[in-house]
């Protein structure tokens, strides 16, 4: 039987950049802090003083470190690339992907309101690097982890009720969820 490694020790947030007057983010409305959930390269579920992971749901933050744990007895490190998000946050989001793909509804295919995120309420985690969306995708079930959008394999939520028996069908894309209406 392996050991579990201890997990990395956890890094301060950084403060973030200067403020400037005129508003939350030095005047400008299109730039985000840690403190509205943005991550920093490298951040791992253990890494509790950032918001994108503290403040995600207490069950699905405890399911992704007890999967971390396992997948780091394989050598794998579960990586938060996006974690709760603030309102303001995820409106930006929004709008960069409304700029990319065009119009909101090609955008929705990618990126949700700030009403229907299950970011904004911590709910939902995007993890990489790559093999740990593979190991997840493995082994994440007999955690209650589960990717809930086929064109998003990073996306993971918990589903208690699915512990032991599986992750229900995946969703084309966040258009497809009923939530997302």
């Amino acid at each position: 039987m392996a050991v579990a490694s201890p997990p990395p020790a956890p890094r301060a947030a950084p403060p973030l950049a200067p403020r400037l007057s005129g508003g939350p983010h030095g005047g400008r409305p299109d730039v985000a802090g840690t403190t509205d959930g943005v991550v920093p390269d490298g951040v791992t579920v253990f890494e509790g003083g950032y918001p994108a992971v503290a403040r995600l749901d207490p069950g699905l933050l405890g399911a992704l470190r007890r999967a971390a744990t396992a997948a780091a007895d394989e050598g794998i490190t579960v990586v938060v690339n996006s974690g709760w998000r603030s309102r303001t946050y995820q409106n930006r989001i929004l709008r960069k992907a409304v700029s990319k793909y065009g119009s909101e509804a090609k955008a929705a295919r990618w990126v949700a309101t700030a009403d229907t995120s299950p970011h904004v309420s911590g709910n939902a985690v995007d993890i990489g690097p790559t093999q740990a969306t593979a190991w997840l995708s493995r082994h994440g079930a007999r955690y209650g982890l589960c990717q809930i959008y086929r064109n998003e394999p990073w996306h993971y939520e918990l589903r208690r009720e699915d512990i032991g028996h599986g992750c229900p069908p995946l969703y084309a894309d966040p258009t497809h969820d009923p939530r997302m209406q």
